[in-house]
């Protein structure tokens, strides 16, 4: 006999069902009083059963309508190719990879100047408190939120790379701009992390309370020292990246046919 209460037995059977197809993206649940019969529990235990799939982001509710299951259309994302100077739009893979989907992006702006974060400060390789570029965009596909992206770039790359600081988008991409101004970016780090979202970030992005974030942080460095920290804040339940890595022929050589 399970240990857990009976709201969760609940909320792990229909969890089950959804992850197994019975239940697809879009299908409508059982009323809670069927469920109810179904578990042999109170419509206040199937309620809260329910609730707790609504705050995992499993399952939407509305008024007079029920609870349907959340439809998921995971956004994958190429990691080793993000940047790339020959794609058209801005030289990141954002624009051009939404669009081969068959999808729509869409984005917003805000350029400040402000002190460094501590852990971006470390990064830059510069004094914690000092002033920083933060280049601030707000990324959708098909009108849905997808992710935050906050860059900073050090202050001493101001009088060279004025327009840093211009409000809104630069057309060739940042990274294409500081080459031009003679600051290459040769290389980058990237680190991988998951945690719960602030409220600033759920809010942004959308996300119910039970819903966890992927935050990826890029340091691009030129030839001496970092020009740039990035640290993208995904929806975990939207988004999957990938890395290629070496000589993969193998892998479309051996795709069935």
């Amino acid at each position: 006999m399970s240990k857990q209460p009976k709201y969760r037995q609940v909320a792990d059977a229909l969890r089950r069902e959804i992850d197994n197809g019975t239940f697809a993206p879009g299908a409508r649940l059982p009323s809670e009083s069927e469920l109810s019969a179904r578990f042999d529990a109170s419509r206040n235990t199937v309620r809260s059963g329910l609730g707790l799939l609504v705050t995992q982001g499993l399952v939407t509710s509305s008024q007079g309508l029920g609870y349907e299951v959340a439809k998921h259309e995971v956004f994958e994302l190429n990691a080793s190719r993000f940047e790339n100077l020959d794609l058209p739009q801005a030289g990141d893979a954002y624009s051009t990879d939404v669009k081969n989907a068959g999808r729509r992006p869409h984005q917003t702006f805000r350029v400040e100047l402000k002190p460094a974060p501590d852990f971006v400060a470390e990064r830059l390789h510069v004094a914690a408190g000092s002033t920083a570029v933060l280049r601030f965009c707000h990324r959708f596909v098909d009108d849905v939120p997808w992710s935050t992206q906050a860059t900073h770039y050090p202050d001493w790359l101001i009088s060279k790379a004025p327009r840093l600081t211009e409000p809104g988008d630069i057309d060739e991409g940042t990274t294409r701009y500081l080459a031009g101004v003679g600051i290459e970016q040769v290389g980058y780090f990237d680190e991988i992390a998951t945690r719960m979202p602030t409220p600033e970030e759920a809010r942004l992005l959308e996300v119910g309370a039970g819903v966890p974030v992927l935050l990826w942080t890029r340091t691009g460095y030129s030839e001496d020292r970092p020009i740039r920290c990035t640290t993208t804040t995904f929806r975990g339940d939207l988004n999957r990246m990938n890395y290629e890595i070496g000589d993969l022929s193998a892998r479309s050589e051996n795709e069935p046919q």
